[in-house]
């Protein structure tokens, strides 16, 4: 059986899916076979959703989530960002309890993280409801 802490360290080096491994070095995310744990926690060590591991006694299983990292967004607006759907549009009393300043400021970092580009916001005043975009 595979140790978890030790697979996720990257101290074990078993090629279990050639064709898997032959992906990843095309792509250049690997230039040796062996480095793929260590290697796939650095690229999305910046991502917002991080990457799943899942290590069983006859499997493993990692979900790599699409990058959407936002290096231009603040640690207020990532905050916000993190509250939000793509899926969902979201009023504002779904978005303020959960954040750690008050509507005002969410509502004006709403607006910023529009005019970024990250976000869509629809509707006015009370049916004002927002998007990832």
């Amino acid at each position: 059986m595979i140790d978890f802490a030790e697979y996720f360290s990257g101290r074990i080096s078993v090629l279990r899916n050639r064709n898997l491994a032959n992906v990843f070095y095309r792509l250049g995310f690997v230039e040796i076979f062996g480095t793929g744990i260590t290697r796939i926690k650095q690229l999305y060590e910046g991502v917002l959703k991080k990457t799943v591991f899942e290590v069983t006694e006859n499997t493993i299983k990692i979900v790599l989530p699409v990058f959407e990292e936002k290096e231009n967004l603040s640690d207020d607006e990532r905050e916000i960002y993190k509250l939000l759907s793509k899926a969902v549009m979201k009023p504002i009393s779904e978005i303020a309890p959960y954040v750690s300043f008050g509507k005002s400021k969410t509502t004006q970092l709403l607006k910023d993280m529009e005019k970024k580009g990250v976000i869509l916001i629809e509707g006015k005043g009370r049916g004002t409801k927002y998007i990832i975009k």
